[in-house]
């Protein structure tokens, strides 16, 4: 798979900026079954290849994936998602 183009990562950076709250909205991650859709965390940073690495609420800190996982900027008082992207 190929990273985000420059403009695409410029585009994740900005929306994307640390402490932000996301929601998981797709993961497909065989070691970590236990972090599904709906769990909350914090942005900690956007690397490079365009992962967006977040401090998860359950004490994880695993990275949601450029073109294969999904999170979404919350709405902080109701946690309901604002957006999404899928990293395409």
């Amino acid at each position: 798979m190929l990273g985000p183009t420059p403009e695409k990562l410029a585009w994740l950076r900005e929306h994307y900026r640390p402490g932000a709250r996301v929601k998981l909205l797709r993961m497909n991650d065989p070691y970590r079954p236990d972090l599904k859709a709906g769990a909350l965390g914090t942005v900690i940073a956007v690397d490079d290849i365009g992962t967006i690495h977040v401090a998860w609420d359950d004490g994880a800190s695993l990275g949601v994936a450029y073109g294969a996982d999904e999170c979404a900027v919350v709405d902080l008082e109701g946690g309901e998602a604002l957006d999404g992207t899928d990293g395409t």
